[in-house]
């Protein structure tokens, strides 16, 4: 099954790590990504760009209107995402846990649906 882990962060808390602490996190996400790779439950991911380059769709009296940045309610942002194939929601779980971002932000383990949407 596959899962995706969507990477909550608050904007600019990697500019307040200190060099070292940046360096760690990113050891760990390499390592992460590494094991993932080899154990072959890693489909693909990606870092997204700072929301001040995001732009949200959203009805406005029935017609679609566009508005600057992600600006839900919350102080936190998507900041990426990570998709992996995994026997269970236990093990998409798991790796959520180790992720760096699950100490700063949040992780959200999210089921994909198959072709036929039948999940929902």
């Amino acid at each position: 099954m596959k899962y995706m882990l969507l990477i909550y962060n608050r904007p600019g808390f990697l500019e307040d790590l200190r060099e070292s602490e940046r360096d760690e996190l990113f050891a760990e996400v390499d390592t992460i990504m590494r094991e993932l790779t080899e154990s072959g439950e890693l489909v693909g991911g990606e870092a997204l760009a700072d929301p001040s380059n995001t732009r949200t769709v959203r009805p406005r009296d029935g017609v679609p209107a566009v508005t600057d940045g992600p600006f839900l309610e919350s102080k936190e942002h998507l900041a990426g995402y990570l998709m992996v194939d995994c026997d269970s929601v236990e093990r998409a779980t798991e790796i959520a846990m180790r992720w760096p971002d699950a100490k700063f932000g949040a992780m959200e383990v999210r089921p994909l649906m198959n072709q036929g949407g039948t999940e929902m």
